[in-house]
């Protein structure tokens, strides 16, 4: 039998922008913008990715401070201390913080009749380090993770608070050779450690910076169909 529901509203502080599937939404997908980006920033790929039965909610980080921005309050889901890499790079308590906004979004579409495992995670930048943050830590098996030039967040604490329900969740990591902002090493790193840990893994790398590639656009649709494949209405 095929697994539908109708979409209500989901209550959330964040400004967001929902859109696709509005009644017999057979999946959704949380997607998450990058650092100083807004809840507008992917709704145009929507069409491209060819998910009619798809629901697609947008959530907009609240505005903070961010440090290597010269401290100029823009949406961002954690603020980034100094451009080097190290432990105390990112505010840990952001990420708690926006780890606990995160995790309604997802436990209300599971409320309205999205079963977890019908549910992508999705993010860019700053948004795909928060997908694996909270992904990995998420207590039911989500439908997949959608990485976009991120990078772990916290590995130190990973392996206490990882949970078995997303150990072997499929995760697909996309990330330009040339990106200057995060860069392919950072990535790569993140992958492989997840690999170590057994995860269900794929790796696309493509010849850009800190952007998205037509090319990739294709790989993330078939990916998408692939984890939330559109169900017959007959079962």
């Amino acid at each position: 039998m095929s697994t539908t529901t109708s979409a209500l509203a989901i209550n959330t502080t964040l400004k967001h922008r929902d859109l696709g599937a509005r009644d017999k939404v057979q999946g959704a997908v949380v997607w998450l913008h990058g650092l100083g980006a807004s809840a507008d920033d992917f709704v145009p790929l929507v069409p491209y990715l060819r998910a009619p039965h798809l629901r697609f909610f947008f959530p907009q980080a609240p505005d903070r401070a961010v440090t290597v921005n010269r401290g100029l309050r823009m949406p961002a889901w954690y603020d980034i201390r100094t451009i080097g890499r190290g432990p105390e790079r990112e505010n840990e308590a952001d990420i708690d913080e926006t780890t606990r906004l995160l995790n309604p979004i997802l436990e209300q579409l599971e409320a309205q009749g999205v079963p977890s495992e019908r549910i992508v995670l999705a993010g860019f930048s700053q948004g795909a380090a928060m997908t694996l943050h909270v992904g990995l830590r998420y207590p039911r098996r989500l439908g997949g993770l959608l990485v976009l030039s991120g990078y772990l967040l916290l590995p130190g604490r990973l392996n206490a608070e990882a949970t078995a329900a997303n150990a072997t969740t499929p995760i697909l990591f996309c990330h330009g050779s040339r990106d200057p902002v995060v860069p392919i090493a950072a990535g790569r790193g993140s992958f492989e450690l997840l690999a170590e840990r057994g995860q269900q893994l794929q790796w696309r790398d493509y010849p850009m910076g800190h952007e998205v590639c037509d090319e990739q656009i294709d790989d993330i649709r078939n990916w998408l169909t692939e984890r939330l494949p559109e169900q017959s209405s007959h079962g």
